[in-house]
C-alpha cells in the first residue's frame, strides 16, 4: 500500500519531509538557491530581530508589563547595571539588538514626527551615519508630493556585470533593456546603508497629482528592514512600483501592505515590489497593484533574485505579461502559507514561474484568471507544489488550474478542483513537461470550449505519472473528460482512481492510459 494514499486519506500532514524524489531529481535540492540563501536570510532575521521590540525606551510602557528596565519577555533584573546599557537579552537601552547584525544596536531609535519632510531628513541622516533605526508616528500618513532629488552614488557595477554575462551567454538577450536614469525615481532617499523603519501602522503614499516615483530604492550594500507600514499609490516608469531591491541589496518586510502601485516597465515589472537581490517578506499584503507595461511581469511582486515569502496575501493584482500575483523570473523563490485570490495576467493569473526555481507549500490559489495557467503557469522552469488548494481559476486557452510547458512539476498532497478552461486541460495542462501527481485530487474541473479535451489533465509530449491520486468528476466538450494524452508517456498506478469523468474517462486519448476505468 502506498504511503501517499495513507497520508492523503488519513488527514494530510501539513508538515512534510523536506526531501522527496521527483522524476529522478531530488526536489528538495532543486531550489537550493532559494532554500539555501533565502533560508539563511530567514534564520539571520529571526536571530537578529532587526526591529526594536516595542520601539519605546525601557520603562516607558504604560501598561506596567515592564519592570526595572526589563520587558515582559526577560527575567527581572537581567542586565541591570550593565555599563554598556544593554539588558541581559542582548538588547540595548532602546530595545534594539546588540551591534552584532546588520544595522542593529549601533544607532538610537529616532522618532519621526508626522511630517514627510522630517521623514526624508531622517533617512538622509541615517545614510550619512552608516545606518539607523527610525520609528514613524503611529497611524500617520506621510504624503510625498515629489521625487527626492539627490545624486545617485550607485554605479551599477553588479548589475552591469550581470547583464554583460547574460548577453555573453545569450547574445542579443541582455537581461534588461537600456534605461533612462531619469526614470529611476524614488520619493525617499535611496537606501545605501542598513536602515530599520518601524512603521507603527503609518502610511506612506504618493500624492495622486505627483510625478511618477516609487518609495524605496535599495542599492548595492543597502539593507532595508521595514515593518508595520502601508505603501500606497507608488508608480514607477521602470521596475518596482513601490520598492526596488537591486542585485546586491537586501530587504526584510514584515506586516507591510502594498496597495495600488504600478510599474510601467515594458519588459520588467513588479507593480508592488521588484526584487533582484535578497528579499524576505512575511505576513504582508499586496492589493490592487499592476505590472502595466506591454509585457509586464509580477503584478504584486516580481522576483529575479532570492525570495522567501510566507504568510502573505495577493489580491486583485494584474500583469499584462505573466504572474498576476507573483512572477518569478530567473530567480529562486520559496513560498509558504500564502493566498493568491482574483489576480489576473496573460499567463499565470496567480503565480508564474518562468526560467526559474520555485517552491510553493501550503498555499491557496483561488479565483485567478489568465489566457494560459489560470491559477499557475510554469515555463522552462521547475515548480514544486505541495499542500496546495488550486480552485475556481479560469483560463481562456490552456490550463484552467495549472499550465506547465517544458518544465518539471511535482504536485503532492494537493487539490486541483473546480477550475475551468475554454481551451485544453481544465485542471492541468502539461506540454513537454514531467508532471508528477502524487496523493492529490484532480476533480470537477471543466474544459468547456467547443473542441476542448482533457477536463482533468491534458498532456502533450513529455511524461505524466500519477500515484495514489484521483482524477474524478471532470468534464470536457470532446472526449475524453478525464485524461487526454498525445505523444506522451502516461503512468497511472493501481492505487489511483480515474472515474466519473464525462463524456469518457480516457477513451479518445491518443495514447493508452493504464488503470483508467472505461
Amino acid at each position: 500500500m502506498s504511503t501517499y494514499r495513507q497520508g492523503r486519506r488519513v488527514g494530510r500532514p501539513r508538515r512534510r519531509s523536506r526531501w522527496f524524489l521527483a522524476g529522478g531529481l531530488l526536489a528538495g535540492s532543486l531550489v537550493v538557491g532559494a532554500a539555501g540563501a533565502a533560508g539563511a536570510a530567514v534564520g539571520a532575521t529571526s536571530l537578529l530581530d532587526p526591529f526594536p521590540t516595542a520601539g519605546v525606551q525601557r520603562g516607558d510602557d504604560a501598561d506596567g508589563d515592564r519592570r526595572g528596565g526589563a520587558d515582559a519577555r526577560e527575567p527581572a533584573g537581567d542586565g541591570a547595571g550593565r555599563p554598556d546599557g544593554r539588558d541581559g537579552d542582548g538588547r540595548d537601552a532602546a530595545g534594539a539588538p546588540r551591534g552584532d547584525g546588520p544595522g542593529t544596536g549601533r544607532h538610537p531609535v529616532v522618532e519621526v514626527p508626522c511630517d514627510a519632510g522630517r521623514l526624508v531628513a531622517a533617512l538622509v541622516k541615517a545614510n550619512a551615519e552608516g545606518g539607523g533605526s527610525l520609528r514613524l508616528a503611529s497611524k500617520c500618513t506621510y504624503t510625498l508630493t515629489q521625487a527626492f532629488a539627490q545624486p545617485d552614488d550607485y554605479d551599477g557595477g553588479i548589475r552591469d556585470a550581470r547583464e554583460a554575462a547574460d548577453a555573453a551567454e545569450t547574445p542579443g538577450d541582455a537581461e534588461a533593456p537600456p534605461r533612462n536614469p531619469a526614470d529611476d525615481k524614488a520619493g525617499l532617499p535611496v537606501i545605501y546603508q542598513p536602515i530599520t523603519i518601524d512603521g507603527a501602522g503609518a502610511t506612506i503614499e504618493r500624492d495622486v497629482h505627483a510625478e511618477d516615483f516609487r518609495f524605496f530604492t535599495v542599492r548595492d550594500g543597502g539593507e532595508l528592514f521595514l515593518r508595520d507600514v502601508e505603501l500606497r499609490n507608488g508608480r514607477s516608469k521602470i521596475e518596482g512600483g513601490a520598492v526596488h531591491i537591486v542585485h546586491g541589496a537586501t530587504a526584510v518586510v514584515e506586516r507591510v501592505t502594498v496597495v495600488g502601485s504600478t510599474s510601467l516597465s515594458a519588459e520588467g515589472g513588479g507593480g508592488g515590489i521588484f526584487n533582484d537581490g535578497n528579499l524576505v517578506a512575511t505576513d504582508s499584503r499586496f492589493v490592487g497593484n499592476s505590472a502595466a507595461g506591454t509585457a509586464g511581469k509580477g503584478g504584486g511582486l516580481l522576483n529575479g533574485g532570492v525570495l522567501t515569502l510566507r504568510g502573505s496575501q495577493f489580491h486583485h493584482n494584474s500583469a499584462n505579461g505573466y504572474g498576476g500575483g507573483l512572477g518569478n523570473y530567473r530567480g529562486a523563490a520559496d513560498v509558504e502559507n500564502t493566498t493568491f485570490v482574483q489576480n489576473s495576467a496573460a499567463q499565470g493569473g496567480g503565480i508564474a514561474s518562468f526560467s526559474a526555481r520555485t517552491k510553493v507549500l501550503d498555499t491557496a490559489v483561488l479565483g485567478n484568471t489568465a489566457q494560459v495557467g489560470g491559477g499557475i503557469a510554469n515555463s522552462d522552469a521547475v515548480i514544486v507544489l505541495r499542500g496546495m488548494t488550486i480552485r475556481d481559476n479560469t483560463s481562456t486557452l490552456k490550463g484552467g488550474g495549472i499550465s506547465t510547458v517544458q518544465g518539471l512539476l511535482p504536485l503532492d498532497d494537493s487539490v486541483v478542483a473546480g477550475n475551468t478552461t475554454h481551451g485544453l486541460g481544465g485542471g492541468i495542462y502539461a506540454e513537454k513537461s514531467n508532471l508528477l501527481v502524487r496523493g492529490s485530487d484532480v476533480a470537477r474541473n471543466g474544459a468547456v470550449g467547443a473542441k476542448s479535451t482533457g477536463g482533468g489533465i491534458h498532456a502533450t509530449a513529455g511524461q505524466v505519472s500519477i500515484y495514489t491520486s484521483e482524477v474524478v468528476g471532470n468534464n470536457a466538450s470532446a472526449r475524453p473528460g478525464g485524461i487526454f494524452a498525445q505523444q506522451a508517456r502516461v503512468r497511472v498506478d493501481d492505487e489511483s482512481v480515474v472515474a466519473g469523468n464525462e463524456p469518457t474517462n480516457c477513451v479518445g486519448s491518443r495514447v493508452p492510459v493504464p488503470h483508467c476505468f472505461r
